[in-house]
């Protein structure tokens, strides 16, 4: 097995957040794959295999945090799509059957990726008790991100607090299925980005992950219906940081970004 190792959501290396990617000829069994994870033991390592053609996808696509297979992740998708691209595996868009339905990856003629992804349905729900002790801060509110994300959006007073959160993670992890999206709206729209986020997934064994592109496509339609337009970037703040450019088209989010790849090498067992 040839395995890579890309960031995604940025244009340099050692930024975004990185993935494992493995292209295979057919998915071992899910043993195999689990333990691939925890070796490479990033965020999420990317499996997947070409499909017949003349069928609804191109590719078969899974994915696994180094605890358990997720329903949903951007950037290994991106990732995957990255060297599906500089390899010469697949020209074009590409289709990737998952667990959340057909993902449509689209190269653009800049070197950027965009992501075709459904869109997250919101509903509000009350400030959690104690969720506001784990994070340590006060959230303005609270919305759930149905079950494709599994996650809690919080909105924070400012930029400032977002980038000050030390939480306590594992104390996070009783508050919803995955984790928790920390967001706020940016203090300077000039730098380039709309909002802020980071986000926390104790749950799936990632106390902090770098970059989430699944996450905006819950933060793409709360942004959007806060400051009134349907395409917007975010930036994630994490010690790595990068930057998600969302479009929103009702149940369909898309999300832009680059990948670097930086490891490439060979799985000897």
């Amino acid at each position: 097995m040839r395995i890579r190792i890309v960031d995604a959501f940025t244009d340099r290396p050692f930024a975004g957040n990185p993935a494992g990617v493995l292209l295979l000829d057919s998915f071992p069994d899910d043993e195999r794959l689990q333990n691939v994870a925890v070796e490479v033991n990033h965020a999420e390592t990317a499996f997947a295999h070409p499909l017949p053609e003349g069928g609804d996808a191109d590719w078969a696509l899974r994915w696994f945090t180094p605890a358990a297979e997720v329903n949903m992740c951007g950037h290994a998708t991106l990732a995957t799509a990255h060297v599906l691209r500089t390899t010469g595996a697949h020209e074009g868009p590409v289709r990737f059957a998952t667990r959340s339905g057909v993902l449509i990856a689209t190269p653009g003629e800049d070197g950027s990726i965009t992501l075709d992804f459904p869109t997250a349905p919101l509903t509000r729900t009350e400030v959690p008790d104690g969720v506001a002790a784990a994070l340590g801060t006060e959230p303005l509110s609270a919305f759930d991100t149905g079950p494709n994300v599994g996650d809690l959006v919080l909105e924070l007073a400012d930029e400032k607090t977002v980038h000050a959160l030390d939480p306590d993670h594992k104390a996070l992890g009783a508050f919803s299925e995955r984790g928790i999206i920390a967001t706020a709206r940016a203090e300077d729209p000039a730098r380039g980005y709309d909002f802020v986020s980071r986000c926390f997934f104790p749950n799936y064994g990632i106390d902090e992950d770098p970059v989430t592109g699944s996450a905006h496509t819950a933060l793409a339609p709360f942004w959007a219906g806060r400051l009134g337009r349907t395409e917007l970037t975010g930036l994630q703040a994490s010690p790595r940081s990068g930057r998600v450019r969302t479009e929103l088209r009702g149940d369909r989010t898309l999300l832009t970004g680059r990948a670097v790849t930086t490891i490439e090498g060979e799985l000897l067992v």
